[in-house]
C-alpha cells in the first residue's frame, strides 16, 4: 500500500465524520412523517404521515429501512439530492427527540426539514404546505418545536376531516371508511409529489403549485363536506 492511500485511509479511521456509509450532510434533505409505529396503528388517520413516507419509499426505491435515530430510516435519490426519508418511532407526541437527532448528527437547519402530518382541519383528500408557523394543536408538530426551539421550518399537512360526535383521540387513532380510505390514499400520492416539487424548488414554489383544491383532487366548482374547523392553524389533533 502506498504511503499516500495509507495517510487517507488513516485519515478516516481517525475521524469520526468519514463514513462511507453516511450521506453528506451538506446534501442531505430530511423528510419526517409522523405517526405510531405497532401494527395497532397501521393504516389509521394519524399516521397518514407514515404513508406519505412509505409512498415516496416506494416512488424513489429507495434503500433498505433501518433503524437508527430512535427512527426507521431509508436513503433515496431525488432531483439530484439524497433524501433522508424517517418514520420516528417513538409516538406522535414525542417525535421531537427523533427529528431534533437526525438534524444534529448531519448537522442541518431547519431549511433541509419537512415534516409530514395529518390535519383534522382539513377534509380528507386535501393537503397544505406552509414554510413555518405554530403546531396547531398537532401534538407531534409540538414536540418538533419544542426540540428543536424553533417553528421555521416546513410542513405538509394531510387532511384526515374530524368528526364531532366522537372524541378526537378516538377518531384520529382508527382507520378511516373505505370512501375516506380512496381520498387519504389519492392525498398521500399527490403529498409525495409536493415532497420532491419542495426538494427541487424549494417551499414557496411547491405552497403556489399544491396549495389549492383544484391540486387536492377536487374539481373546481366542488366542495367536499366541511369539518368545522376552517384554520389550517386551529387543528386539533392528539
Amino acid at each position: 500500500m502506498s504511503d499516500g492511500v495509507w495517510k487517507t485511509l488513516r485519515n478516516c479511521l481517525g475521524k469520526a465524520a468519514c463514513r462511507p456509509s453516511e450521506p453528506s450532510g451538506s446534501e442531505l434533505y430530511v423528510v419526517a412523517g409522523l405517526g405510531n409505529p405497532g401494527a395497532a396503528y397501521e393504516k389509521t388517520r394519524h399516521n397518514v404521515g407514515f404513508e406519505v413516507i412509505d409512498r415516496l419509499a416506494e416512488r424513489l426505491g429507495a434503500g433498505a429501512e433501518k433503524k437508527k435515530f430512535g427512527s426507521l430510516v431509508r436513503e433515496a435519490q431525488a432531483e439530484g439530492r439524497k433524501l433522508l426519508l424517517v418514520k420516528p418511532q417513538t409516538f406522535m407526541n414525542r417525535s421531537g427527540q427523533a427529528v431534533a437527532t437526525v438534524l444534529g448528527f448531519y448537522r442541518l437547519g431547519l431549511e433541509r426539514l419537512l415534516v409530514v402530518t395529518d390535519d383534522a382541519a382539513l377534509e380528507p383528500g386535501r393537503i397544505r404546505l406552509r414554510a413555518k408557523g405554530s403546531s396547531g394543536g398537532h401534538k407531534g408538530l409540538a414536540d418538533i418545536i419544542e426540540k428543536v426551539n424553533s417553528e421555521e421550518f416546513a410542513r405538509l399537512r394531510v387532511g384526515i376531516g374530524s368528526c364531532p360526535s366522537e372524541s378526537m383521540a378516538d377518531y384520529v387513532l382508527s382507520r378511516p371508511s373505505a370512501q375516506e380510505r380512496v381520498l387519504l390514499e389519492r392525498a398521500a400520492e399527490l403529498a409525495a409529489e409536493a415532497v420532491l416539487c419542495w426538494v427541487r424548488d424549494g417551499i414557496e414554489a411547491a405552497m403556489n403549485r399544491y396549495n389549492s383544491r383544484e391540486r387536492a383532487g377536487f374539481p373546481e366548482g366542488t366542495e367536499p363536506e366541511k369539518n368545522g374547523l376552517e384554520n389550517p392553524d386551529e387543528t386539533r389533533n392528539p
